[in-house]
């Protein structure tokens, strides 16, 4: 995956994910919109073979970078937590 910043202003930002796709733009699209600073997150996917998608994120207050992280992290905390689970899981069914 890279990340390409098309457009950044004081309260936005729009970036070009390359080599992902709905997969992680929605879940993070909606981590986004938890977040009471974000005033408005959504992304676009144009055409698969000839457009990398797109997310946009507008801030309340803030700055646009630090929600994003934020909302990435969060993320990355859930999925982590969810691989633990299920290594735990896998663990039990050989006993």
């Amino acid at each position: 995956m890279e990340i390409r910043l098309i457009n950044k202003e004081k309260d936005s930002m729009e970036i070009e994910i390359i080599g992902e796709d709905e997969t992680l733009l929605e879940p993070l699209k909606q981590k986004l919109l938890e977040d009471k600073n974000v005033e408005l997150a959504t992304y676009l996917t144009g055409h698969p073979m000839l457009e990398n998608p797109k997310i946009f994120v507008k801030v309340k207050s803030g700055k646009p970078q630090a929600a994003f992280k934020k909302a990435a992290k969060a993320l990355t905390n859930e999925y982590d937590e969810f691989k633990a689970l299920v290594e735990k899981g896998d663990s039990d069914d050989e006993e």
